[in-house]
């Protein structure tokens, strides 16, 4: 039984420019944080689901805001502070037309030193869910093998292991990409990737059907996946059993942070016991929530309108 998770990854300051003027104009920008893991971790915190996040923070104001944000949000902080290299930074530009530029500022970064020795006395046991992403590898080489001996410990320890593919294409080649990928995808008990990144994992393979592309996956010998196709839905297939959920309709803001967000819903539905239609239906709907807000990670923390269970009488619009 899965009792906590653990999760390891960088966490980014967020400056985004107001939804009126481009950040090239604008007097002001709005500050924020980010980052894939940070995101789940505080999803899944906001879902009753312990949760513990492993960083590398600059020694720096942004390396604190980071570190504080999380903490704030229920989840346990390991941030690692580096007195040498500064948080990383993402930039999140707008256009009057609503479309939405992703720069990172992150070579170099503390997040990006990661080490084998910062994870080494991770306690790892059988009650642990170690949710990695394809991002961390993607980081470095110090951070790759980091992942890598997560892996090795998380296996000797029996915990489960959950990996969303998450591919950046900027941080790295398909090529190199893929091969790490799949060797990650194969010790996984349950693989998380969008219909967009199923290429990667099994060359050749072309389609936009997520029900197709989890069969295509289970086929290949992985057990529990699960496959996103924004608008389209998602699909997930466990032991056989196929299931299909279809997206929840909102108005979209900013889709950054929405795939995290849908990672957490499912998972927090499957470490509570819940069948793998339960997760998918709480996966689309923190999804569709993240999308309704230009943050990462805020509109998550937002149900009101969407969840049937928080909201006493939907046809009133009025709250009194």
């Amino acid at each position: 039984m899965i009792s906590r998770v653990v999760t390891v990854g960088e966490a980014l300051a967020v400056l985004r420019n107001p939804p009126d003027e481009p950040s090239w104009l604008a007097r002001e920008l709005i500050l924020g944080t980010g980052g894939a893991e940070g995101n789940v971790a505080m999803a899944l915190a906001r879902s009753g689901v312990p949760v513990r996040w492993i960083g590398r923070v600059g020694a720096d104001a942004m390396g604190r805001r980071v570190a504080r944000e999380l903490r704030a949000e229920g989840v346990e902080v390991r941030a690692i502070q580096d007195g040498e290299h500064p948080t990383g930074l993402l930039l999140k530009d707008t256009s009057a037309d609503g479309r939405t530029r992703v720069v990172y500022y992150r070579k170099g970064s503390a997040g990006s030193r990661l080490s084998e020795a910062d994870v080494a006395e991770e306690p790892l046991d059988a009650g642990t869910l170690l949710h990695l992403t394809g991002i961390t590898p993607a980081l470095s080489e110090s951070a790759r093998a980091a992942a890598a001996l997560l892996l090795d410990r998380a296996e000797e320890s029996g915990s489960t292991v959950s990996f969303d593919v998450n591919h950046r294409a900027r941080l790295w080649g398909a090529e190199d990409a893929a091969a790490v990928y799949r060797a990650i995808a194969a010790r996984a008990a349950v693989l998380f990737a969008s219909v967009d990144e199923v290429p990667l994992l099994l060359p050749g393979w072309q389609g936009t059907d997520p029900a197709a592309a989890a069969t295509a996956l289970a086929e290949a010998g992985h057990g529990h996946v699960v496959v996103t196709a924004g608008a389209r839905g998602a699909a997930a297939l466990r032991d056989g059993a196929s299931y299909i959920q279809p997206a929840v309709p909102v108005r979209v803001v900013d889709t950054v942070g929405a795939g995290d967000a849908f990672v957490a819903g499912y998972l927090a539905r499957l470490i509570a016991g819940d069948d793998p239609a339960a997760a998918l239906a709480r996966g689309a709907l923190l999804g569709a929530a993240a999308c309704r807000h230009p943050g990462d990670w805020e509109g998550a923390a937002d149900l009101d309108g969407l969840d049937p269970d928080i909201d006493p009488d939907p046809a009133d619009p009025v709250s009194r």
